[in-house]
């Protein structure tokens, strides 16, 4: 152990002199200009300018990949390790699909998460992923979870989340929509998983130990991926200090959380051989995959996929609307066009608010980067050289911001960028974009399988919530929200709104 602390001890003070220069560099050097590629120096590679924009990642790599002629760029970071960023359609469509044995998660990102998402379909490669990849498309596409989805929505929507906005729009006050959504989603998740009720969404927006470690565990396995160096959170997960040692509580609880509710389950279906098996968990285990640390790892991947992301898309997409009241107008018209609690078919068919959901996760992507590691020399279709062991991470959120594949009216938010108009019948046709121009919900043969079940939930929260409802935010002129992401992202210190009413009047002047 002293061995241990004095090799930290001194590494650390070898650092010293790199982090009083990044100090300076930090003061002096505004971020905001940083467009150009990073400086890299040997040795510490572009540590500098990593350091100088770490508050600002996504937007700094946006700014970078929109002024590089192929919109790729390499990264050099400590020790000489390169890391390649893409937002070139071509480069994408290389690694998710045309190349897709050649780069896997890797070695390298499966260690980092492993602590937290084990062995799970997203933390998975080779035979282990096609294995889990097999089981939950063969559940996905079964037309009972469908329905089993659908119900879950109504009745937490019509239950929970619409009198929780009804008595704030009544009593005047300011609600966290973020954290609403977050709740929300997080009890649709465990009853389409679990088939458990956390019950996070209560008037009284109860704490869950749960929920909280499940969040502390998210942010601190993320923040491994943001080191200068991994061999920092090594170190301190083999001593047990400081954000390692909360990791390692945080996923304890969360494992702990997750097993029992497998436990109980199996039990559960071992007593009532003839219980009905709608979610995920009883579906999985009648199916034969027993293995309780497996199924686990299994259902923890699935809440990560369905909590954060949907919540996600949702906040930013109520931001935008807010500010948008054409585009409002046209949802509010198709909303009323649909009976109160449309059906899965009637939700379906909502092309502009579809449109208008595509659109906020252009500008706003719940998951704003991803990367693969190459298991082999390569070369993309830009000419960028790709060692063995090297990532090339494609970046989503500065895709959705290269002017080259959307206009120069990029910033605006617009979702009839996404629509062609049927002059005779007077109707909106969705016109969509291939998925390696928007990796929203990745691409290739690890597309997402709950694309379609979180259109169905994000749209029938939008005509729930809007037909009712306005969403104001409760925040100063001219405030614009901040972006920050870990695996997935969220709005910087919540989304503060006030909830008013919609009378009949309203509805009609909207039509």
């Amino acid at each position: 152990m002293l061995n241990l602390l004095e090799l930290l001890a001194s590494f650390l003070l070898f650092l010293l002199p790199f982090f009083f220069l990044l100090f300076f560099i930090n003061r002096n050097s505004p971020s905001k200009n940083s467009s150009k590629l990073p400086r890299s120096y040997p040795l510490i590679g572009s540590s500098l300018a990593i350091f100088a924009n770490r508050n600002r990642v996504n937007p700094w790599f946006a700014e970078i990949l929109r002024n590089t002629p192929t919109g790729s760029f390499v990264l050099h970071r400590f020790l000489g390790v390169r890391r390649i960023f893409t937002a070139n359609p071509i480069n994408v469509q290389h690694i998710l699909k045309n190349q897709f044995h050649l780069y896997p998660k890797g070695e390298s990102f499966r260690t980092t998460l492993s602590d937290f998402l084990g062995a799970g379909i997203f933390n998975a490669d080779d035979n282990n992923w096609k294995f889990q990849r097999q089981i939950s498309s063969h559940e996905f596409n079964t037309r009972s979870l469908r329905k089993f989805v659908e119900t879950v929505v109504e009745t937490q929507l019509s239950n929970r989340l619409l009198p929780i906005l009804s008595t704030a729009a009544a009593e005047k006050s300011v609600l966290d929509l973020q954290d609403i959504l977050q709740r929300f989603a997080f009890d649709n998740i465990c009853l389409i998983s679990f088939g458990f009720d956390p019950k996070y969404l209560l008037p009284s927006l109860p704490s869950a130990a749960f929920a909280i470690a499940f969040d502390d565990a998210l942010r601190i396995s993320s923040e491994r991926f943001a080191a200068l160096l991994p061999v920092i959170w090594k170190i301190k997960r083999a001593l047990d200090i400081g954000s390692e040692k909360k990791l390692r509580l945080a996923v304890s609880k969360v494992r702990e959380f997750a097993e029992n509710i497998v436990g109980e389950k199996k039990q559960e279906l071992k007593e009532k051989s003839s219980l009905e098996t709608v979610d995920l968990l009883s579906r999985i285990l009648n199916s034969g995959h027993l293995d309780e640390s497996f199924v686990t790892d299994m259902v923890i991947s699935f809440i990560l996929a369905g909590r954060d992301t949907t919540s996600a898309a949702l906040t930013w997409f109520f931001w935008l609307v807010s500010g948008n009241p054409n585009a409002e107008k046209e949802i509010l018209k198709e909303i009323r066009e649909r009976p109160e609690a449309p059906v899965y078919d009637e939700v379906k068919d909502m092309v502009y608010t579809h449109a208008a959901l595509c659109e906020s996760m252009r500008l706003y992507p719940p998951v704003p980067f991803d990367g693969k590691e190459a298991a082999g020399d390569d070369v993309l279709p830009d000419g960028i050289v790709v060692k063995k062991g090297e990532r090339v991470v494609y970046h989503p959120y500065a895709m959705g911001r290269m002017e080259g594949l959307w206009g120069p009216d990029w910033p605006e938010y617009r979702p009839e960028r996404w629509l062609e108009r049927d002059l005779s019948a007077g109707k909106w046709s969705f016109v969509g974009r291939d998925s390696y121009t928007y990796p929203v919900f990745h691409a290739g043969p690890r597309i997402c399988l709950g694309k379609e079940m979180a259109f169905l939930q994000m749209k029938r929260v939008v005509a729930g919530v809007l037909r009712r409802f306005r969403v104001v935010p409760a925040t100063e002129e001219g405030f614009e929200p901040v972006f920050i992401s870990y695996l997935t992202s969220k709005m910087k210190g919540g989304f503060p709104v006030r909830i008013e009413e919609r009378g009949d009047c309203d509805l009609k002047v909207n039509a």
